[in-house]
């Protein structure tokens, strides 16, 4: 619509784009700094994504976003970041690029983080409702939706995506994806469990409502057996490995076929669908409404 007003990556994206493209150990503009602070901002109030899901239920990158992380990598120096060491305080050392502190949440966010060593960086959104369990932490770009635990030890890498009312269990990796910048991202979709030491990554989608028992791996390379459907599920170069809404996922194993490895009786780690989720499913994750 003429006169409207337009909107940040109307504005932003061609400049990070331009910046991006820039020879290493290129001088930049003197706005290049402020360009990424101001997408910085933006991510942390969900005004951008670095992965979107389309009409056709597909999600994907958005590179510009990604690109803009990176160039506040490229252009910041390191600083000390370190806490405590007064008046007799241990003193934790840390040191970092100077526009990737942590991110200084507040009572206002809405968002409960837990005392014992937790950390937000810059650039990530979670939404009002979020509980962080410590010690954990989100890098940035991830976006977290309204409701969702991310439980002690757990990681939400750079760029992942979390749907709302999602627990995220201890331990549980949720990989992240900066490069290349229109790589599939690692998506959780709304109303997932993801159990104990589970680790998601490589572009992995795993759709609404599904549930990953206790030590689940998914990347892109792993095949998922579906007991229920009988076939099998696995990504590619071009696409993502995607867990169908509502699977309910275990680990499982499945034997070496031939050669030396069969002759031995090796498995290999394979995780199995062997149900969707029913009521019986839902009230034994009826305990995470308490737990909020």
């Amino acid at each position: 619509m003429a006169g409207s007003r337009p909107t940040i990556d109307q504005v932003f994206a061609g400049k990070i784009l331009a910046y991006s493209e820039t020879p290493g150990g290129s001088a930049l503009g003197p706005d290049a700094e402020e360009i990424v602070g101001v997408l910085l901002d933006a991510l942390e109030k969900g005004e951008v994504r670095a992965a979107e899901k389309g009409d056709d239920g597909v999600w994907r990158a958005v590179p510009w976003v990604k690109r803009g992380i990176l160039l506040g990598f490229r252009i910041g120096r390191i600083v000390e970041m370190s806490i405590g060491g007064h008046h007799g305080e241990p003193r934790f050392a840390f040191f970092d690029k100077h526009l990737y502190p942590p991110q200084p949440v507040t009572a206002a966010n809405g968002v409960r983080i837990v005392p014992g060593g937790s950390s937000v960086r810059r650039g990530a959104y979670l939404a009002p409702g979020v509980v962080c369990m410590p010690p954990m932490y989100v890098n940035v770009g991830a976006w977290i939706g309204a409701g969702t635990m991310v439980d002690s030890h757990a990681l939400v890498g750079s760029c992942a995506q979390i749907g709302e009312r999602v627990h995220l269990s201890a331990a549980a990796q949720i990989g992240g994806v900066l490069e290349p910048v229109n790589a599939s991202p690692v998506v959780i979709e709304d109303d997932v469990m993801v159990g104990g030491g589970c680790g998601v990554y490589e572009g992995t989608v795993v759709r609404a409502s599904a549930v990953l028992a206790a030590g689940v791996v998914l990347t892109r390379g792993t095949p998922v057996f579906d007991l229920v459907h009988e076939r099998v599920y696995r990504g590619d170069a071009e696409h993502p490995l995607e867990i169908p809404a509502g699977a309910v996922v275990v680990p499982g194993a499945r034997r070496v076929s031939g050669g030396w490895g069969a002759e031995q009786g090796i498995a290999l780690q394979t995780p199995v669908i062997v149900k969707y989720r029913d009521e019986r499913t839902d009230v034994a994750t009826a305990l995470e409404g308490w737990l909020r």
